[in-house]
């Protein structure tokens, strides 16, 4: 999976590629001029005034450690060392650094070189070099270097911070990653230090990053893709690489511009650049999400899209992503989130496998408190004129209810905005025939006597109709008073559901007295005892998620028992008088 960060990498023993910023191929402005980085060793070129004491003092920061370089190169003379040639600094020798953790979500350990037993990381704690890293399912791990640059772990990753080093006392900062499994995103920040190193390696791959902005991922085929948002990027076959420690790379066989791609096949052939997919669009995805079960976005496919690559992060900078998925068309589906505010980036990836421009769009979950349930009328039931009533269960802790009637799905002009009613039911007096939809909403009650209104429930179509003669008996039914309990509620195909059901008072659902799977978003009782009861509602995705449980919602079973003018029979405090 890609996302629209700076940079990622899926590791597999099929890589057959290398890839390095263009700097590692260009000199900067008063560079040196060694060759490029490999291995684990730097390629010095010897200038004139050069001697093994200064080097050791400028790469090791301890001019004393010069008869290693000596030993190393085997230099007959250390004061009298070659113009051009190379004299090669290894990098074990150099002043360590550490890398901290910016932020954990879900599963990860870490394993300290000789260390034989694993640890949890939390948040702040600080990583040694040969550091292994693990990263479980559904989690994520991001972490700082030495130099500012941001590596995020994906999960499902190993990750050995195979090198943290520094050159000389302050000098640039040398780092090695070591990906095994998975894969990573990075944001190597621009420097104007020509002796950075920054690579993340594979066990056929290497990458030489210097503040350019690509992705890189691996297919399940073994095939490589790259794209390039900002800066430009070197690529080149492994197979055209010398793998000798110090060894200069080969000329890119490929250079990759802002708004290219390329893909890389299996046997490390390196295809022609091709230009980016745009960024799909969002401009129709709502600014807030109120479903408690699942978070869904359906965003339109693409032109040339074969689907969809996305994450969800609490930051714009995606450091703390929070979930994260492929998905074959624009349904993008999630665990729900806690209410809060977050960033979603999408990606489309074309007909190559190369990940196009992202989409980075803002949005706010608010799914508390939960809606009702919807009673009656049934979805598109059609109710009587003058004498029908609109009616859906209770949510326990909730002051008030919002209920909507509008002429139109959007509720462009309401023609009920009832917002502050103590039970959940509003009588539709006086509505003329026709067609309408209504929706409900739940209101808390803050300390400042203000409501918190939560998300309203998707609307639900019903028809009012002159003569009753019209209506179907099952429409007519569901009065209260009557013993049996329908609920309806909003669903996305190809979903089922698990609903419990317990007493009034079991707010922990401890003895659930009934535990069904349904394959309709609906659900009838009519064989209970009067009295209330509490319900609440598991998703069962056709993806293969599962939603929490909903919060519970209140219901009440009527006796059965009316009055001649067919009205429930109840004592002066409002209880339905109870079956003899």
């Amino acid at each position: 999976m890609i996302t629209p960060l700076p940079f990622r990498m899926h590791a597999s023993v099929a890589a057959l590629w290398c890839l390095a910023a263009t700097t590692a191929f260009s000199a900067q402005p008063g560079a040196s001029t060694a060759a490029p980085q490999q291995g684990d060793e730097i390629a010095h070129a010897v200038k004139e005034g050069d001697t093994l004491e200064g080097l050791a003092r400028s790469y090791l920061a301890n001019p004393r450690q010069w008869p290693l370089l000596q030993a190393r190169n085997k230099v007959a003379d250390p004061r009298r060392l070659q113009p051009g040639s190379l004299i090669f600094i290894p990098v074990r020798l150099q002043p360590s650094e550490s890398a901290t953790v910016q932020f954990v979500q879900g599963e990860a350990t870490a394993q300290a070189r000789g260390s034989s037993t694993p640890a949890p990381i939390a948040t702040g704690s600080k990583l040694e070099e040969g550091t292994e890293l693990k990263v479980g399912p559904e989690s994520f791990v991001a972490v700082q270097l030495a130099d500012g640059t941001v590596v995020r772990v994906q999960a499902q990753s190993e990750l050995q911070l195979r090198q943290l080093r520094r050159r000389g006392r302050a000098g640039s900062v040398q780092s090695v990653l070591e990906m095994h499994k998975g894969g990573v995103e990075s944001t190597v920040p621009p420097s104007a230090e020509p002796q950075r190193r920054m690579e993340i390696r594979t066990p056929l791959a290497v990458t030489s990053v210097r503040g350019t902005q690509f992705s890189v991922a691996l297919a399940d085929s073994g095939q490589t893709t790259a794209s390039v948002e900002h800066g430009s990027v070197a690529v080149q076959s492994r197979r055209d690489t010398d793998s000798e420690p110090g060894a200069a790379l080969k000329a890119p066989t490929a250079l990759l511009t802002p708004g290219q791609g390329l893909a890389v096949a299996t046997d490390g052939t390196v295809g022609a650049a091709r230009a980016l997919l745009p960024a799909p669009d969002t401009s129709g995805m709502p600014t807030t999400l109120g479903d408690a079960g699942l978070m869904t976005i359906d965003l339109p496919m693409a032109a040339g899209a074969t689907r969809y690559v996305a994450q969800v992060a609490q930051d714009p900078a995606f450091t703390q992503v929070l979930r994260h998925g492929s998905f074959p068309d624009g349904r993008l589906r999630w665990k729900a989130l806690d209410d809060g505010r977050y960033y979603l980036a999408v990606r489309a990836l074309d007909d190559a496998g190369i990940a196009g421009l992202p989409a980075v769009q803002p949005f706010t979950v608010k799914t508390r408190p939960v809606a009702p349930l919807y009673q009656h009328p049934a979805p598109g039931a059609v109710v009587p004129s003058g004498a029908a009533e609109l009616r859906c269960t209770e949510v326990p802790g909730v002051r008030w209810y919002r209920v909507q009637v509008a002429a139109d799905v959007q509720f462009t002009q309401p023609l009920r905005d009832e917002q502050r009613l103590t039970e959940c039911r509003l009588p539709l007096g006086a509505l003329p025939a026709g067609s309408y939809f209504w929706r409900i909403a739940s209101l808390l009650a803050l300390p400042d006597g203000q409501a918190d209104q939560g998300p309203f429930a998707p609307p639900q179509p019903f028809t009012v109709a002159d003569r009753p003669t019209a209506l179907s008996l099952q429409a007519l039914q569901a009065e209260d008073g009557d013993p049996t309990v329908r609920l309806h509620w909003p669903a996305q195909a190809g979903q089922r559901f698990r609903l419990q059901r317990t007493e009034a008072t079991d707010l922990d659902f401890a003895k659930v007295a009934e535990d069904t799977v349904l394959d309709a978003p609906t659900w009838t009782a009519s064989n209970l005892a009067a009295g209330e009861y509490l319900v609440r509602i598991q998703v069962l995705d056709a993806s293969g998620l599962e939603s929490d449980f909903s919060p519970p919602r209140k219901i009440r079973v009527g006796t059965g028992i009316r009055t001649g003018a067919g009205l429930p029979v109840s004592t002066s405090s409002g209880t339905p008088v109870g079956r003899p």
